[in-house]
């Protein structure tokens, strides 16, 4: 899901002179006047059909691995407290392993065979809120010997027991929960359902995706606040203040000697520069021990040597497997809570779509591709919980506006990408390094990531009427009750039993879910309160976009032998009205 918002006003990160992205010569690649070319994608270096050369296609699928590499380190490592392996690196390393190889497989599914747009597919923060609150139910919760490092045997058959039945419950929900997503996807259900589903319930829903976790970032980050502070003003340094510097690198081509260009390396990589430098100084600060060496002294879990052991342990090549923690099992509750994330994720993936067509110069996908897409969603989905991740999969946002910035839409780009992920998923080493990085790094990262997916959320109220006392007690109602009630309901579990165990899990763990709080009472009232005119006209702004882009369906057009019939472009009435489109980018 997003993690970020990306402004698509943005100059290139590599240019000539001229302003134009130059990354080859243009005797290679792409032929030039080809007629296929629609004016809306005559900015783009590369178009969604066209074939960049193959080591330009790995260097740009290893710059976008990069992109989403802190939402994928970020959430096995956000459940790892929940599956009580706090205290076991190497299991998070495994756990990090597996999501990129399945983020991998759900990205090639997803290029090839669903929505057919240059888009990577990997974790969700959707279904974060659902897994922690199924983890927090009293037959889940961890054992209070698991919470203290001096009692934790990571090798011990006890201790294997305690985290794999509680991951294996995460997979049986996720799968179940995306058989729910398959169903909407290839039936066409997502069409209709986005017609009830505007900005009031979107913001309330994506807002407390991130909000919720506020306790988790603190204290992450309060670790060692000196770190998580300069990991905070690192990213923050790079990716405002510095965004528009450019770093000369040299570039060679076949026509012209090497020269130095532009490259805007702080626009395109400010989490992954912010964590390496912080990290780097948690390494000084240990060698030279200023960090504290007593494991009960604050700023103890700060040193890099706490977890050093981990790098030596994990294998050099580990092939993740279906099954690999067990067989997985299924309750009520777990599945309810997964399908309230499987919704949220499958509206913020309509509007990636929509973002990521506009971005690469192809039309607003037909409904068919948009179906086709979800049900791919909900097939990676499967293969996440078969693969035991203990999460799902989604179109990531970010990745959508990086191909703004780098102006490169190619599919094959993310072909490449999907297979780096794929390749970083069989080395055990690299897993392992992830996930020796010190927790206040990681929460400095969580502060500024899950402020801007709130911030996301709000920025839908842009296609409402602010003005209207109707707009502002829908969403004030709904995002309010979505963080009250959760607290209530962890506080007094007991006022809400009614002698049956699996309906009391059921209504625990949605009512400790404040996205499906927020999102449902939103969708309620903004469906139910009657009003002359919720705001911008959505149906209007698609079908300018739609006469601005008529041409060829090829990008999107489904594989031979699975689309109802030819793919031609709508009419611009016959768009859906829904507004996830709008969830359009990233900063």
């Amino acid at each position: 899901m997003n993690s970020a918002t990306t402004s698509f006003e943005c100059p290139d990160p590599l240019q000539r002179g001229d302003g134009v992205v130059n990354f080859h010569d243009d005797s290679q690649g792409r032929k030039k006047n080809d007629p296929s070319r629609s004016p809306s994608s005559s900015h783009l270096v590369y178009g969604i059909l066209d074939i960049p050369p193959w080591y330009l296609s790995i260097f740009l699928g290893i710059q976008h691995f990069l992109t989403a590499l802190g939402g994928l380190v970020a959430v096995p490592l956000i459940l790892a407290k929940g599956l009580c392996l706090q205290h076991d690196p190497l299991t998070q390393s495994y756990l990090i392993s597996t999501i990129f190889f399945v983020s991998g497989i759900c990205t090639l599914l997803q290029v090839f065979l669903g929505i057919r747009l240059p888009i990577l597919q990997g974790g969700t923060f959707a279904f974060l809120a659902p897994s922690l609150s199924m983890l927090s139910l009293p037959t889940w919760k961890c054992p209070e010997w698991t919470l203290n490092a001096s009692q934790v045997n990571t090798s011990s058959p006890e201790f294997t027991q305690e985290w794999q039945k509680r991951i294996r419950e995460l997979q049986g929900a996720i799968m179940v929960a995306s058989c729910v997503q398959m169903l909407v996807g290839f039936s066409g259900l997502i069409g209709y359902l986005m017609r009830f589903i505007g900005p009031l319930t979107i913001a309330p829903t994506i807002s407390l995706v991130a909000l919720p976790l506020f306790d988790s970032a603190g204290n992450d980050a309060g670790i060692h606040w000196g770190v998580s502070a300069t990991t905070i003003f690192l990213i923050v340094l790079f990716s405002e203040y510095l965004r528009n510097i450019a770093v000369p690198v040299p570039v060679c081509g076949r026509r012209k000697k090497c020269r130095t260009s532009k490259f805007y390396l702080f626009q395109v990589f400010p989490v992954l520069l912010a964590l390496c430098i912080s990290w780097l100084l948690c390494f000084v600060l240990t060698v030279t021990n200023t960090l504290p060496s007593a494991p009960t002294a604050y700023g103890y879990l700060a040193r890099t040597d706490t977890k050093g052991d981990v790098l030596s342990q994990a294998p050099w090549f580990r092939f993740p497997y279906p099954g690999q923690w067990g067989l997985p099992t299924v309750s009520l509750a777990g599945v309810f809570g997964i399908i309230a994330g499987v919704i949220s994720s499958m509206v913020e993936s309509v509007g990636d779509y929509y973002a990521c067509a506009r971005l690469v110069g192809a039309p607003p996908p037909p409904k068919h591709a948009i179906n086709r897409g979800i049900g791919i969603e909900g097939l990676g989905c499967l293969v996440a919980g078969a693969w035991g991740t203990g999460n799902g999969t989604t179109s990531y946002s970010e990745n959508v506006g990086a191909l703004g910035i780098t102006r490169v839409g190619s599919r094959m780009v993310i072909v490449a990408a999907g297979c780096v992920l794929l390749l970083m998923g069989v080395f055990g080493k690299i897993g392992a390094a992830f996930a020796t990085i010190p927790t206040p790094v990681m929460g400095g990262m969580f502060l500024v990531m899950f402020g801007v997916i709130s911030a996301v959320g709000i920025s839908n109220l842009q296609y409402v009427d602010m003005n209207s006392s109707r707009n502002l007690f829908v969403f004030g109602f709904s995002i309010y009750c979505g963080l009250a009630i959760p607290s209530w309901v962890n506080k007094n579990p007991e006022r809400l039993q009614t002698g049956i165990l699996q309906l009391d899990q059921v209504i625990q763990v949605l009512l400790t879910t404040g996205m499906f709080v927020g999102g449902f009472l939103g969708f309620f009232l903004d469906n139910t309160i009657p009003v002359w005119r919720r705001g911008v006209s959505w149906r209007g702004i698609k079908s300018r976009s739609l006469r601005r882009r008529r041409r060829s369906w090829r990008s999107t057009a489904s594989p031979a032998g699975l689309a109802p019939g030819p793919a031609r472009p709508p009419a611009p009435g016959a768009c859906p009205s829904g507004p996830g489109w709008s969830v359009v980018g990233q900063e």
